[in-house]
């Protein structure tokens, strides 16, 4: 139980990671302002730039919570996956049996249970596809915001130190 529970999560963090790139790919424009270009305004040398960049990374990091160099991580845990056709049948084929053998025909039943837990399963399948996908959007969107927070605050560091942030 454990196993699948572990498995399902490493299978949904990359759905989220998907969706993460997907919408990166998606939103050009915030992708791109997610990597703020710096020039050096006072004429900063290299060394210097480099060091602001990394002073400035460790206050924003400190003041947002949030650091950029992290993998982003699930802040939730998915939803619980429901039915399938398959399961759907097999459950309906063992009431369809019971009822049959009640009405005279446990074969006809079965296979009349199977259909309609079929259907039924399917539905449910359907219902948990979308509600991982509603999900995966959730947690997409508030890494976009935690990431846009975090820039503003290395650009605002950024432009005290001298610098044109873009």
């Amino acid at each position: 139980m454990k196993t699948e529970k572990l498995t399902r999560w490493v299978i949904v963090s990359g759905i989220v990671m998907v969706a993460l790139v997907s919408a990166c790919v998606a939103l050009v424009s915030v992708c791109s302002a997610q990597e703020p270009i710096v020039y050096p305004s006072k004429g900063q040398g290299a060394e210097q730039v480099e060091k602001d960049k990394y002073d400035c990374y460790q206050w924003a990091r400190q003041q947002t919570g949030f650091d950029p160099m992290q993998v982003p991580v699930a802040k939730t845990a998915p939803p619980q996956q429901k039915g399938g056709a398959l399961r759907g049948a097999a459950g309906g084929a063992l009431l369809g049996v019971a009822v049959g053998a009640i009405a005279g025909d446990a074969g006809k039943g079965a296979a009349i249970g199977a259909a309609s837990g079929g259907l039924v399963g399917g539905a449910r399948r359907h219902e948990s596809t979308k509600d991982q996908e509603q999900w995966a959007k959730q947690e997409s969107a508030g890494y976009q915001q935690q990431r846009g927070q975090y820039n503003r605050a290395w650009g605002a560091c950024m432009e005290g130190r001298d610098y044109t942030v873009k």
